[in-house]
């Protein structure tokens, strides 16, 4: 931890920080070098307030993103999905809290940052504030949505970042066992009955224009690409990676005879580029900014979560040393 968000100026709204030039510059060959920027770095604060946005909306991704597969725990069918499905959660829980704590040497404490995620104000990915109505739903997220965090997080962890590069080299390692587990379980219901099939496919259609969200907004009306690629925060633009899933998965989507519910979607040969429909921006905006079918019940779920376990934090603090107290 190094310190809470007052650990460096944070200017007054409408007020523009003019950066040292000499440092700025110093900053930028750095970057440009290849070189990684650590905690106690000189960075500009443009740097340091994207990447604090950018790491806490991953961090609260992976909590949030546990929510609607934990509530298959019960329910998954047999022992060994249940034990799996267990697991993944649990990963997903510690990655979260990993991502807080790159984000926490940035200046933000992790108090303030879930105490704004259940205030609404800070952000998480709109892919998780939909419903899991089947199972078929689980294998989707599992298969689908996790390999589009794998091609996110791998690309970005060779950015610029090093605690945040660190943390993610670690969370691929565990992710792409959630990858196989998904998958293995995406390829048992395509490959089982025509109720499960039919099953399948319908998920995949629910689920499609979420995946197309997934990688956040085209790069025409993207607001923060350009100034994050340039300080390697970012690796590849929202479009780069979009083409880079449909590349690495759809052929496996088709290899098992499902469909993609865009008649429009298909690869150009000439250009060697996807071609689809533009889903639903509007929506998209509409579902971040705490307005899609499950936005209130996340919410809610995290918010419970932080009362019930006060009393454990209670119980550990020390008010007259005002630290934590050791368990043994």
């Amino acid at each position: 931890m190094y310190g809470s968000s007052a650990a460096f100026d944070t200017p007054k709204k409408g007020e523009e920080i003019v950066e040292d030039p000499k440092k700025l510059a110093i900053f930028e060959a750095r970057i440009e070098r290849g070189e990684k920027i650590e905690p106690n770095d000189w960075m500009p604060h443009e740097y340091r307030r994207q990447l604090i946005r950018m790491i806490e909306q991953h961090a609260h991704s992976e909590i949030i993103g546990a929510l609607p597969e934990g509530t298959w725990i019960t329910r998954a069918p047999g022992f060994k999905r249940k034990l799996a499905l267990i697991a993944k959660v649990q990963d997903e829980i510690g990655h979260g809290h990993l991502l807080y704590a790159a984000a926490e040497t940035l200046g933000k404490s992790r108090e303030e940052m879930i105490n704004d995620l259940i205030n609404g104000k800070s952000k998480y990915s709109n892919v998780f504030n939909y419903p899991a109505k089947t199972w078929a739903d689980v294998t989707v997220i599992g298969f689908l949505i996790d390999a589009g965090a794998i091609v996110n997080q791998l690309i970005n962890a060779t950015g610029s970042y090093g605690p945040y590069c660190r943390a993610l080299e670690r969370i691929c390692y565990e992710e792409s066992f959630h990858l196989k587990q998904g998958h293995e379980g995406f390829v048992y219901l395509a490959t089982g009955t025509p109720l499960q099939r039919k099953m399948l496919q319908d998920a995949i259609n629910r689920w499609w224009e979420p995946i197309m969200h997934f990688f956040g907004p085209p790069d025409k009306i993207s607001q923060h690409t350009e100034k994050l690629m340039k300080w390697k925060v970012k690796m590849a633009t929202n479009d780069d990676m979009r083409q880079k899933f449909f590349d690495q998965y759809i052929p496996k989507v088709y290899e098992l005879g499902l469909t993609i519910p865009d008649p429009k979607f298909k690869k150009n040969d000439e250009t060697g580029k996807w071609e689809y429909t533009e889903p639903d921006w509007d929506r998209f905006f509409e579902v971040i900014n705490g307005n899609g079918p499950c936005n209130k019940e996340r919410l809610e779920v995290r918010r419970w979560a932080e009362e019930h376990g006060r009393w454990v934090r209670n119980a550990l603090y020390d008010p007259k040393y005002k630290s934590v107290m050791p368990l043994a």
